[in-house]
């Protein structure tokens, strides 16, 4: 399967999470547990990223956020299968193979 945006309805299971990959800057009224949190090198409080380069908050078991009803306002304001969407898919594609195996049972 590939990472590669496709036309009709984006499954973020089907992309590796790229979204969960980005930089989130935290804005002021975000209602975050200050373990997710860390300090960008400009010094601005960000969402913290795991070893396999994931946001802490993604739970990696059922891939969705773990902090959903408290996600910062710029991942609520991130659209699904919007054009921003489809071109971080599209960069990550061109430089990642597929890291999340699916196993059909």
């Amino acid at each position: 399967m590939s990472t590669r945006p496709t036309k009709g309805k984006v499954h973020c299971a089907s992309c590796d999470a790229v979204c969960c990959r980005l930089v989130v800057f935290l804005e002021s009224g975000d209602d975050v547990p200050a373990h997710f949190v860390t300090q960008h090198p400009k010094g601005r409080d960000v969402m913290a990223h795991g070893e396999d380069g994931w946001c802490v908050a993604l739970d990696r078991t059922r891939m969705c956020c773990s902090i959903y009803e408290n996600r910062p306002a710029v991942c609520r304001r991130f659209v699904r299968g919007g054009s921003y969407c489809n071109a971080i898919r599209t960069d990550y594609a061109r430089e990642h193979d597929r890291a999340i195996k699916m196993v059909v049972k």
